[in-house]
């Protein structure tokens, strides 16, 4: 192996290169990079397998009609636009997820399984995984309806009739298909690098850009369009890696008794504790989307411009208010992402038990006695710090809603919570990257 200096003293080779190539040449560390991208395009040729009965110049026709309907393809990983067995990618394993993270504090039973330790936490976890299925089935439904009243569906949709079994057919399909990518992504997160689940979104989303680019800007001539947009990402870019990057650095000095040649030696050492302004990642994001996507799904069942009944008028009273073009949307979506990212920070802090272990290994923080003192006193740091990274995810999500009304460009709309999925997903993959590189004595990514 190559250490890391030998590594920097390759001539005429970048850092991140040479960490690239490092990686690659490390048989375990290739084997799950492999792996992973392996796992990225099966789940791309799953993307272009569309269902029966599907017509395809008028589905094309309203992707290109219906920002609403590429807003869900953005979020489905592309598998909507093709309306393959992968259209509704991993939401309901995420709304799923969001579900039970938010019983599991109200519910006593599901407080003790979740107590219990590993076998407590896979029990949850297959919970989750059961509770999947009626989501992703009525997610599928719901979706199959919106498709169905647009054309795109060339047989009768419902459980009653002549298109029952081509119905069930579909949906069936689209719950499989979610439940593959479950699977597939926990296969990832045990044998490749990063998250599976996230790089399935990170992926899915790669592939929709070039082609929502190219529908936005360049094939309706909109260079200054393209101009804008081009600038928007780059500054966003920077401004989330700030963020992610951000630290908190909490003073930490540790005192131990060394015992030599028969007498007891005190030493002591001083470090810090990092807490990151934005620990909660791009998971607000997703968990707010999933969200916000769930009541239009709902509403396809019950609107019926048809009718004039009490619940069609609701169902397409929920459908207009809560669409990505409503400002009532947008406003949703920063509250949501506020507080998400607050309960998912707590959830996680009070997990890590920080105060517990620093005491169990003779940690303190200077001026705070150890013990509850020293949980009180992070959780006020934590508190302060994440109302920052609260209020920045909560912008980052908005913003584009608020550019669209002054540019005209709905593109930007559309591709703001992908430009930060894609840059959380990536710093949190090249920081995995970075660890085990470092276990092996090379440079990493990140410096």
């Amino acid at each position: 192996m190559r250490s890391a200096q030998a590594a920097r003293q390759a001539p005429g080779r970048p850092a991140l290169v040479q960490a690239m190539v490092d990686a690659f040449r490390t048989p375990d560390l290739r084997g799950r990079i492999l792996f992973t991208l392996a796992a990225l395009v099966i789940f791309r040729m799953l993307a272009h397998v569309p269902v029966p009965g599907v017509d395809r110049g008028q589905l094309g026709s309203l992707f290109q009609d219906n920002d609403l309907v590429a807003f869900f393809d953005l979020f489905s990983g592309g598998g909507l636009r093709n309306l393959s067995i992968v259209a509704l990618g991993v939401y309901p394993y995420i709304t799923s997820s969001i579900v039970m993270q938010i019983l599991v504090p109200i519910i006593p039973r599901l407080q003790e399984i979740a107590r219990e330790g590993d076998a407590g936490r896979q029990r949850v976890s297959q919970i989750t995984h059961w509770l999947t299925v009626p989501v992703a089935f009525l997610s599928g439904y719901g979706q199959l309806l919106l498709f169905s009243r647009s054309g795109v569906i060339t047989h009768s949709v419902g459980f009653t009739g002549d298109g029952a079994l081509d119905t069930l057919t579909i949906v069936v399909s689209f719950v499989g298909g979610t439940l593959f990518l479950v699977w597939l992504g926990e296969l990832v997160t045990e044998r490749g690098i990063g998250n599976g689940i996230s790089l399935i979104i990170f992926g899915g989303i790669v592939a929709t850009l070039p082609g929502l680019i190219g529908q936005g800007f360049l094939s309706r001539g909109n260079t200054g369009g393209l101009l804008a947009f081009l600038l928007f990402s780059v500054a966003l870019v920077y401004v989330i890696v700030i963020f992610n990057e951000a630290q908190r650095r909490i003073p930490v000095q540790y005192g131990r008794s060394v015992f030599r040649q028969g007498r007891m030696y005190r030493q002591s050492g001083a470090t810090h504790l990092p807490l990151r302004v934005n620990s909660a990642g791009m998971i607000p994001l997703i968990f707010a989307f999933s969200i916000m996507i769930m009541p239009g799904t709902v509403a396809q069942y019950i609107a019926n411009p048809s009718s004039d009944s009490f619940f069609s008028r609701l169902g397409i009273f929920i459908a207009t208010t809560l669409s990505p073009t409503s400002l009532w949307y947008w406003m949703a979506v920063f509250v949501l992402v506020v507080i998400f990212t607050f309960f998912y920070t707590l959830v996680t802090f009070q997990q890590q038990n920080l105060a517990e272990n620093l005491q169990k290994n003779g940690g303190f923080i200077p001026g705070i006695r150890p013990g509850p003192p020293t949980q009180t006193y992070l959780n006020r740091v934590i508190l302060r710090i994440t109302w920052g990274g609260a209020i920045f995810l909560g912008l980052v999500a908005i913003t584009p809603f608020f550019l669209t009304r002054l540019t005209g460009v709905s593109a930007l709309t559309l591709s703001s919570t992908s430009l930060l999925i894609l840059v959380s997903v990536a710093l949190d993959t090249m920081r995995q990257l970075e660890a085990q590189l470092m276990m092996r004595n090379y440079e990493g990514f990140l410096r």
